[in-house]
């Protein structure tokens, strides 16, 4: 029988205990990647609570500015072209995440913004 090592020989971690490594989070607006959920792509670069496989959606008839977070008053983003291919990641209402794939540009816009699924 192999015994375990008492916790009296060595030391324990002292205050709040957490993930860390060297991986840097991308600038918001750039790679697809919140605390909550990362692009699928992403997930051996990033660590996220769950891994999102996008739909793929265009772009309705209007280019569309992103927004860094699911409000109005948001600071913008990348502004893609009317027609532009896009994943849709995640909605939140009448908002929704999309990148142009997996190393971004990534942003919110209104549902709206999109074209019509029979579109796509």
């Amino acid at each position: 029988m192999t015994l375990v090592s008492a916790a009296a020989d060595y030391s324990l971690p002292e205050g709040i205990v957490g993930l860390k490594g060297p991986v840097k989070k991308p600038a918001p607006g750039t790679m697809p990647v919140r605390g909550d959920l990362a692009h699928i792509a992403l997930a051996g670069r990033f660590l996220a609570a769950h891994y999102v496989i996008p739909h793929d959606r265009k772009i309705g008839s209007e280019d569309v500015t992103l927004k860094l977070a699911s409000r109005d008053d948001a600071a913008d983003g990348a502004t893609l072209a009317a027609g532009s291919a896009v994943e849709l990641l995640d909605c939140e209402g009448d908002w929704v995440w999309i990148t142009a794939g997996p190393e971004g540009p990534s942003g919110y816009a209104h549902r709206s913004a999109l074209a019509p699924d029979s579109d796509a």
